[in-house]
């Protein structure tokens, strides 16, 4: 693995550890694709460093669990702004 990717690796796994952000989320911070976000931590990471990869995956999975309830609220936010009741 290069450098520069190894690098990015660590930086997106630390990130989300840190601040519990999503895929999407590291996407935009870091300017990857949400795909090279998804395979940095879930097949790269845990070559460089297991115990983060763990971690991270854990927080991950809570943010898949969640994700219903946030998609919903951001609808419901467009639909107020776009045609107020």
């Amino acid at each position: 693995m290069k450098d520069h990717i190894w690098q990015r690796v660590m930086e997106i796994g630390n990130y989300i550890l840190k601040s519990g952000a999503t895929v999407r989320d590291t996407a935009k911070v870091f300017g990857v694709s949400k795909s090279t976000v998804h395979k940095d931590v879930t097949e790269r990471l845990p070559k460089v460093n297991a115990h983060l990869a763990n971690e991270v995956k854990k927080v991950l999975e809570v943010n898949k669990a969640e994700r219903h309830l946030r998609g919903g609220e951001a609808t419901r936010q467009k639909f107020r702004t776009q045609h107020p009741v």
